[in-house]
């Protein structure tokens, strides 16, 4: 897939509402994030909106990309843009109604985990069937968004796109260099990494898999009756796609195992069920990560 012609507004005829304008946005009061660059507000009773100046157009982008040429569950995109500057970016998307995944695990029985990691499985094999525009990349054959390679660098030295594994890997391996630490572990990784990371092939991953990510909604029923609670109405959605693309096909197990943080619950368990285990990959992920974010 090409990238989108930005900016990007859907036909009217598809919207809930108008969309809102940039005033109302600035001024909504209901937030589901704010941090410095970035904010997340509710607009209305339709509109979710993410924007800042550290808000990439690239997540609302893969997420169109994903609505319109896949069945994976997403919010609809209604609007991309940027403010006149170009420093502030705008994402208007669905508003869903449902609890995000690691609110409601506590309170899931087992059956309810097992219908929901079966979705979730075949949504991420319906995944990895999309074919790379070319190597490692993201969509629109750009470079790899993963958190890893960033950099306050304007030109993404490290983030490719990629042709092979190898030239991946020693981006990885200069992004450890550049980030001050040992030279010396860096060529242990280089050496490990030629025997560990080779031979994975290039499959689309959200990058980012956690609980807070996925949204657990139940459907109305024939009858009209919502939040009827059983697994026959459970639905999902997958959301904060801002990290996709197609990476070595260990990445997603990788990150998702890393994303169990501190271990307290059975979320490893079922990840092992919802995706082809990479045990040993997913070890040296680990260790570059805890060294780079310590």
């Amino acid at each position: 897939m090409t990238s989108c012609n930005l900016p990007y507004f859907a036909d009217e005829a598809s919207l809930p509402a108008p969309l809102p304008t940039v005033q109302e946005i600035d001024s909504a009061t209901e937030t589901i994030q704010n941090t410095s660059g970035r904010k997340i507000a509710v607009v209305g009773d339709h509109f979710i909106v993410k924007y800042g100046v550290h808000v990439d157009l690239l997540e609302g982008e893969t997420t169109l990309f994903l609505g319109k040429s896949t069945n994976v569950p997403v919010p609809r995109i209604y609007a991309l843009f940027q403010s006149p500057d170009k420093r502030c970016s705008y994402i208007i998307m669905e508003r869903i109604r449902g609890s995000t995944l690691d609110v409601e695990w506590p309170n899931i029985d087992q059956a309810r985990k097992e219908a929901i990691c079966s979705k979730l499985h075949a949504i991420l094999e319906e995944m990895r069937k999309l074919e790379s525009p070319g190597g490692y990349c993201s969509v629109g054959g750009r470079g790899l968004p993963d958190s890893l390679f960033w950099t306050m660098d304007p030109s993404d030295p490290f983030r490719g796109p990629f042709d092979t594994e190898s030239d991946m890997n020693e981006a990885m391996i200069a992004k450890y260099v550049a980030d001050g630490l040992s030279q010396h572990k860096a060529n242990f990784y280089s050496r490990t990494f030629k025997e560990v990371f080779q031979n994975h092939k290039p499959v689309f991953a959200h990058a980012d898999l956690q609980r807070k990510n996925i949204i657990v909604r139940f459907l109305p029923t024939a009858t009209g009756v919502e939040q009827q609670r059983d697994i026959e109405h459970l639905d999902l959605v997958i959301i904060d796609w801002e990290y996709a693309g197609w990476y070595p096909s260990y990445w997603e197990y990788a990150r998702a195992m890393w994303a169990c943080g501190r271990w307290q619950d059975d979320w490893n368990y079922w990840v092992d069920q919802m995706l082809d285990p990479f045990r040993n990959e997913f070890a040296w992920v680990e260790m570059l990560l805890k060294e780079m974010w310590s």
